[in-house]
Order: structure tokens, then C-alpha cells, then sequence
């Protein structure tokens, strides 16, 4: 399965932001599955994203699924969703290779006072068939917690992705989160974040491909950039496959300290 990861920096516009999508869609001759960042379409607005919301059905968008449909390229890609309740979300269309949408993913962790106040969040996580794998989503905070991941992992995900918008001081952060989620699950995980400035944030690119061991299989830097790397099947070690090897029977016992002594 060959991957590509859009390291890109969004104009702040629909319209320009899905034709440059567009554009790196078409360039890519044989990608199975493309990703961009999270917000992509739009911009990062958390003060205004009434400014920069659209629904899935925008004609903006589709011209990326039309992308799609004629390189049979699948493509996961970050946008701000109007809701019907006129409500906005953080959120990725999940596109098919054919050019028809899977779903979409809204992020579950929203990220401070500012992502908090500007989107709601989304209540479930959700599994895609992408490009013929299956696709486990999450966006930016959503890989700093573990549960999200393993939980998509025993339903049933092949392949970890992570859209992101991550900015400094956190490249840390997420260098080791995206190599820990492939670890804990045994899965490889394809993390792909934005570049440039915007709404005062400094964002940190370094894009990467994660192998099931959490090893590093290929990377970008700080600029943009297209990140494209072949990943194959594999099946784990019996002796750290942990998805078949974590207990759900363990309990917890607090032991509180009383009168001297234990109870």
C-alpha cells in the first residue's frame, strides 16, 4: 500500500485550500491512500470559524472527491464542518477511492479554552475502509491519549491515522505519541501535520510514517512537503502482540493508609 502524506501550509480559503488538495491529489501516480492536515480546508480559525465552516456536501469539497474519483486515490482531509445545529466541529472526510465519502470523523479532544469554545466535540470514533484497509482516524490531541487508539485497534482498524494541526512548544509531544500509538497496538500509524503560522501558532510539520514496532520508517521536516512510502501488511510477535494479550479481568485496589495500618 503506497501512502502520502501532505505536509502543506492552508491559505484560509475553501475554495483555494481544496484546489491546492487538488493539486497534490493529481500529482500523485500511484498513492493508494493521500492524507492532509487537520483544518486543512480553511484554515486553523478557532476565532472566527463560522468564517471558514462548510458542509461535506460544498461544492469546494467536491472537487477533492472528484480528485479522487479520477486518480483512485482514497484521501483523508481536516475541514471545519458546519453542523445542522449551526454548530461547527473539527473535523476529517474519510473519501473513498471512487470519489464517494466514507464519513466523517469529529475530533473527540478538542485542545484548550480556544478549540473548546469554537467546536463541539465529537462523540464516537469511527473505523472507514479505505483504499481496501481498515482506517482508524483520530486528529492532533486525539493521539496524545491512548484509549482512542486501541479502542478503534480491537474494533477492528488496521492502520492508524493522525491529521494534525500541532504547534510549538508540543513537536515533542507528539513525536513520541505518534511512535507510542503504533506500539501500543501493533499497527502502523500515519501521522501527517501542517506547517507555517497562523492564528498566532508556529506549527512543527514532521509528518511521519510509523512502523507496528514504533520505529520511524520515513519523515519529513519543518517545510512543506509530500511524504510518499510503501507499507506492507504484517502479522505481529505472539510474544508482544498485546491486543491479544491485555487482561480485561485486573482490578484495581486503592489501599488508603488507616489508623497505621492498611485497608
Amino acid at each position: 500500500m503506497r501512502v502520502a502524506l501532505a505536509q502543506s501550509d492552508p491559505v484560509g480559503h475553501a475554495k483555494r485550500d481544496c484546489e491546492a488538495a487538488c493539486s497534490v491529489i493529481e500529482a500523485l501516480t500511484d498513492a493508494d491512500l493521500v492524507l492532509f492536515p487537520e483544518l486543512f480546508v480553511g484554515g486553523y480559525n478557532t476565532d472566527d470559524p463560522g468564517s471558514v465552516a462548510i458542509e461535506v456536501e460544498d461544492p469546494a469539497l467536491a472537487t477533492v472527491f472528484e480528485a479522487c474519483r479520477r486518480s483512485g486515490c482514497a484521501a483523508v482531509i481536516g475541514f471545519t464542518e458546519l453542523l445542522e445545529d449551526g454548530g461547527f466541529a473539527n473535523s476529517a472526510v474519510c473519501v473513498q477511492s471512487d470519489g464517494i465519502p466514507a464519513g466523517v470523523y469529529r475530533k473527540t479532544h478538542l485542545f484548550g479554552p480556544a478549540e473548546r469554545s469554537a467546536f463541539v466535540a465529537g462523540d464516537q470514533l469511527r473505523v472507514f475502509t479505505l483504499a481496501g484497509r481498515a482506517i482508524g482516524p483520530e486528529i492532533c490531541f486525539d493521539v496524545e491519549f491512548p484509549e482512542p487508539a486501541r479502542l478503534m485497534a480491537t474494533a477492528g482498524a488496521e492502520i492508524l491515522v493522525t491529521i494534525s494541526a500541532n504547534m510549538e512548544p508540543y513537536a515533542a509531544d507528539h513525536r513520541l505519541a505518534a511512535r507510542a500509538r503504533a506500539l501500543d497496538n501493533r499497527l502502523h500509524h500515519l501521522y501527517v501535520n501542517r506547517t507555517g503560522r497562523e492564528s498566532g501558532h508556529t506549527f512543527t510539520g514532521e509528518s511521519c510514517v510509523i512502523n507496528p514496532s514504533g520505529t520511524v520508517l520515513a519523515e519529513l521536516g519543518r517545510g512543506e512537503g509530500v511524504l510518499e512510502c510503501v507499507i506492507s501488511p504484517s502479522q505481529p510477535d505472539p510474544d508482544t502482540s498485546y491486543l491479544d494479550q491485555i487482561r480485561a479481568d485486573l482490578k484495581v485496589i486503592v489501599q488508603h493508609q488507616v489508623n497505621g495500618g492498611d485497608s
